[in-house]
């Protein structure tokens, strides 16, 4: 089977990183992102970009990283047993942004691909994380996902889809970490073809996210409204920290810890058996937003 370039690729996702950045820093228009160049001991290394402080993102980052070595850490091998003691390659870019406004959601974007030997695959994804629900900005997310994927194949959208509902679930919480989106992982076959999906899907996540960020970004809000953040970016955490493949991955590969845990936002809260007022719009974001719906 025919696989893909690394050296294509890792182009493709420097220069994702490089427009991504550029947007956001336009888009907020006060926070420049930091840059840190980083070495991994045992094979290759990355390009860290955090933004902080903004008036529209409070903190975000936007990771390029390339790991290889001769032997797949745990969390790589526990669905392919076969690759266990093999070397390996992966490249990604990572992206998560807290943003000041707790009606502007939290967003979460990755596309990274994968090799050990002659086996090789696509993954990524985004998801969407509000603290308070609006239909139009889950629908508007959905649609520009579904249309890149729709361009490369009508069973996409919906798969990919229900595979995100499945995977951003905070088990312990019984409850979708946000609205979704789309999620693929293991992705192998005909490489241009996926590759072009992946690169499209990768390359509409700013039309997806800007347009709901700006519709949000000067909503009036409150102590209460900063609260419900907290306590909605605790969950983040949560998930993060307990089920996050690619957290695990980087942490037992020897990634840059500094990296890997950009995710985490700058604060968040835990209230001892916290439970929403009853018809208020916290409850309702878990009621009508936090499970499974056909948003398009």
């Amino acid at each position: 089977m025919q696989q893909p370039s690394t050296q294509i690729v890792e182009q493709f996702l420097l220069q994702l990183q490089d427009r991504i950045c550029m947007a956001l820093e336009k888009a907020d228009g006060h926070a420049s992102f930091r840059e840190d160049l980083w070495e991994r001991p045992g094979g290759g290394g990355g390009r860290t970009r955090v933004i902080s402080g903004g008036d529209l993102l409070e903190k975000g980052g936007v990771n390029f990283s390339r790991v290889h070595g001769d032997k797949l850490p745990p969390s790589a091998t526990a669905q392919r047993p076969e690759l266990a003691g093999q070397p390996f390659t992966a490249v990604g870019v990572s992206l998560v942004l807290h943003p000041r406004n707790p009606y502007v959601p939290i967003v979460h974007m990755n596309y990274r691909f994968f090799a050990a030997g002659s086996v090789w695959w696509f993954g990524g994804g985004a998801d969407l994380t509000p603290s308070y629900g609006f239909v139009e900005d889950a629908r508007h997310f959905h649609q520009t996902l579904k249309a890149a994927c729709d361009r490369h194949g009508p069973d996409f959208y919906p798969r990919f889809k229900e595979w995100c509902d499945e995977y951003f679930t905070i088990k312990h919480r019984q409850e979708m970490r946000g609205v979704g989106g789309i999620f693929f992982d293991d992705l192998s076959g005909n490489a241009d073809t996926l590759q072009a999906f992946w690169e499209e899907v990768a390359n509409s996540f700013l039309e997806s996210y800007l347009p709901i960020a700006e519709r949000r970004r000067n909503t009036p809000f409150g102590e209460r409204e900063r609260d419900f953040q907290l306590i909605r970016r605790g969950r983040y955490v949560e998930f993060n920290l307990v089920y996050d493949r690619g957290t695990l991955f980087g942490l037992q590969s020897g990634g840059r810890t500094e990296s890997i845990l950009m995710s985490l936002p700058p604060l968040a809260a835990w209230h001892y058996d916290w439970e929403a007022p009853a018809d208020s719009p916290e409850a309702r974001l878990k009621e009508d937003f936090l499970t499974p719906r056909d948003w398009v």
